[in-house]
């Protein structure tokens, strides 16, 4: 008897709340056997229910609200569980409370002795504490605004889980006029989204959540609203820099010009003699790799900025073709521009991921689905370090899993291209 697909979506929702549950529990040893077994069989699960949802049209609404459901529930198990001793978290604690007290987070080190009175209990272990912030002025005031309600890591990760609830209404929205509404199951259901927002708490969710209202504005054709909210992204991650190709002749000159000031007005109040402040973003393009087989391999070639800077042109060139190449406007094209640019960074942790999610709805973006399934082996690098092993060294055998997978499955889909290609090139039969 053949399962329908309503409930095979069923039975592969309860597998990745039973899967991200268990990986829940062992959250405290990431990267360990049992995270990664339960993490494993969480992104196995995932890919079959993102190949159920593409295959079939459309589903009951039923099948929607179950799945919103039972994402609820694992992202609670996540919630509660407070973050990992050196998370990104305990940064923007520490930069939302500096900035409450006077002081420029660009500025003040952590580490400083004049600056430990500052310290609460969740900032003085944060990580990197002899460097600066390097976070945008758009993620500075969001930790601000944060900590002024309440000073906690919780209250930011509350903030997080709220930014992706707005993703998935506006997902909705937005799929709804396709009659598509099913496939935000495909972005609810990621499991980065539990282990990266709810479990560690990372800004990146709120850039993706600016980005996704930008998109939505294109739809609309609120040119002005898409723009500043581009520029809202950029504030936030640098990364979405790459995506201007795509709103050329899509937005006015003036729109362009309101959003560049509204950029500007964020770091008004962190200027430093009349300068914009970068903090330690230098410093992590000198030094920081993780993860990333492009700038590794040749990094002993070329200086560490001149290849930062060819990741974001190769970015911006993939969203100029894509511009050229796909007129009609698709949310879809968001997505490839900053995979090939975050393919070419230092260092591409899981989190970074995040601001692709809400673009992948359609089966053009199958390989990034599947990078963000095949980056799971890198979380053994966390378990790695306990013993002392020092951050960064990656196993050849992670990315070689990592990379080999989509090595693999683009040269399957190429060659699958190809032969269609010359079977719709090759009447099957004489022409009359």
């Amino acid at each position: 008897m053949k399962i329908p697909p309503g409930w095979r979506v069923y039975l592969l929702g309860a597998t990745l709340c039973v899967a991200l549950t268990i990986c829940s529990r062992n959250f405290g040893d990431r990267g360990g056997p049992y995270f990664m077994a339960s993490l494993t069989l969480a992104g196995v699960a995932y890919l079959l229910a993102i190949r159920e949802l593409f295959a079939t049209p459309r589903f009951p609404r039923r099948v929607v609200v179950l799945g919103i459901v039972l994402a609820a529930v694992w992202h609670a198990e996540f919630l509660r569980l407070p973050p990992g001793v050196d998370d990104d978290i305990h940064r923007y604690v520490w930069d939302g409370r500096l900035q409450r007290f006077g002081y420029n987070p660009y500025l003040v080190v952590p580490s400083d002795p004049a600056a430990q009175w500052l310290h609460t209990p969740e900032t003085r272990n944060l990580n990197n504490p002899d460097l600066p912030s390097p976070y945008p002025a758009g993620a500075q005031l969001f930790f601000r605004a944060v900590t002024t309600i309440q000073e906690s890591t919780f209250a930011l990760k509350v903030a997080f889980v709220v930014c992706e609830l707005a993703i998935i209404l506006l997902l909705l929205d937005l799929l709804r006029r396709k009659q598509r509404a099913h496939l935000v199951l495909a972005f609810a259901w990621n499991p980065l989204l539990a282990i990266e927002v709810v479990g560690s708490g990372h800004i990146d969710i709120v850039g993706a959540l600016l980005l996704v209202v930008s998109a939505a504005a294109l739809v609309r054709r609120w040119r002005a609203t898409a723009a500043v909210a581009l520029g809202l992204a950029i504030a936030v991650k640098l990364l979405p820099v790459v995506l201007l190709p795509l709103y050329w002749k899509r937005v006015r000159i003036r729109d362009a010009g309101l959003a560049a000031a509204v950029v500007v007005l964020l770091y008004v109040p962190f200027l430093n003699h009349g300068r914009i402040p970068i903090g330690s973003l230098g410093t992590y393009v000198q030094s920081f790799r993780f993860n990333g087989p492009v700038f590794a391999a040749l990094d002993q070639v070329a200086p560490p900025q001149l290849l930062a800077g060819l990741a974001v042109v190769v970015g911006l060139v993939t969203a100029t073709w894509l511009r050229r190449a796909a007129p009609e406007w698709s949310p879809d094209q968001f997505a490839w521009p900053m995979a090939a640019s975050l393919l070419c960074a230092p260092a591409v942790f899981p989190w970074y991921l995040l601001g692709l999610l809400p673009f992948l709805m359609s089966a053009s973006t199958l390989l990034i689905i599947l990078w963000t399934v095949s980056i799971i082996p890198v979380y053994v690098q966390w378990h790695l370090r306990a013993p002392g092993r020092p951050w960064g060294a990656l196993p050849g055998w992670v990315m070689l899993l990592e990379y080999g997978c989509l090595a693999i499955a683009a040269a399957m889909i190429a060659l699958r291209r190809i032969r269609r290609s010359a079977a719709l090139q090759c009447p099957s039969g004489p022409v009359e």
